[in-house]
């Protein structure tokens, strides 16, 4: 591999190994796609088909998905104002915002998981019938790369408090930037054919 480094442009880009790195996580993004297209297919083959247990309607609740949509999309903002504070060379700037997403990845979190409990309460289980079970590995498998991305954000705070900014951290934060974009486009899916869908049909 070779170790030329470029003088300009964004600093992640700047090494042979930032790019091949960047690429390798696009690829790995491309599975991903594969991953959510199957539960999205499996939940779409299973639509409908409560068996005894609650209808969708009855449960989704519109107030709390809009909640959690708005925080999600609004963390994919301050997301995107960090990368740019980094291009800036702030250090500052790139944690600040970078933990506002975090903050808001949790609130997205914690109002899963109410939701989650609150279906459970009313007799909507992984168990209860073929559609609420592809509903909570669909919702579920998404606030689990949630959750795997809040702490993989963590760490790299951890790195840049110690390392500051370097490429391979830049490069290590632009990537997660790139997954937590993704997860954001997921729940711009899971909301529209999932949630309005259910509400409605």
């Amino acid at each position: 591999m070779s170790s030329h480094e470029l003088k300009s442009g964004p600093l992640e880009y700047r090494t042979e190994q930032g790019q091949m790195n960047i690429l390798g996580f696009w690829i790995f993004l491309g599975a991903e796609i594969v991953l959510f297209a199957t539960l999205f297919a499996t939940y779409a083959v299973l639509f409908g088909r409560t068996a005894d247990a609650p209808l969708p309607g009855e449960l989704f609740e519109p107030g709390i998905v809009l909640i959690m949509t708005f925080m999600l999309l609004t963390s994919s903002f301050t997301c995107g104002i960090a990368i740019h504070e980094m291009r800036r060379g702030s250090v500052k700037g790139l944690t600040t915002w970078l933990i506002i997403t975090l903050l808001l990845g949790l609130g997205f979190l914690g109002f899963e998981i109410y939701e989650f409990i609150h279906y459970a309460h009313e007799g909507a289980t992984l168990q209860s019938s073929a559609f609420w079970s592809s509903f909570f590995v669909l919702a579920g498998t998404h606030g689990l790369h949630v959750t795997l991305g809040i702490g993989w954000a963590i760490l790299l705070l951890l790195q840049l408090a110690k390392r500051g900014l370097t490429p391979v951290t830049s490069r290590k934060v632009f990537i997660i930037s790139l997954y937590w974009h993704f997860l954001d486009v997921v729940w711009i899916f899971i909301f529209t054919s999932v949630y309005l869908i259910g509400m409605v049909v």
